[in-house]
């Protein structure tokens, strides 16, 4: 799915099938549910992409020391833009995979 594709789905009431868990879990957080987009981020702790999302989640919670904490298990550093660039960041990243 394409970034543009998916950022169509986002108005849905419903998380759209077929989609990867990551990008579930962006679906969930942008439509106001963080709990279940960490859920999906813990699924896979370990795994680098699951671990940027983690660091971004806890970033976008507030709680900066977890989050550089995630930062730093997926080998990356904080970024220095808004949340909703670094989702839109991770939202185009994801949906090249």
């Amino acid at each position: 799915m394409d970034l543009q594709t998916f950022k169509s789905t986002l108005s849905a009431t419903k998380v759209p099938e077929g989609i990867s868990p990551l990008l579930k879990a962006l679906w969930y957080d942008y439509n106001g549910n963080w709990e279940a987009a960490h859920n999906v981020a813990q699924s896979k702790e370990g795994t680098r992409d699951y671990d940027r999302l983690h660091a971004y989640l806890h970033r976008k919670e507030g709680d900066q020391w977890n989050a550089n904490y995630w930062y730093r298990r997926a080998g990356e550093s904080m970024p220095i833009v808004s949340l909703d660039a670094e989702w839109e960041l991770l939202a185009e990243r994801l949906t090249k995979k």
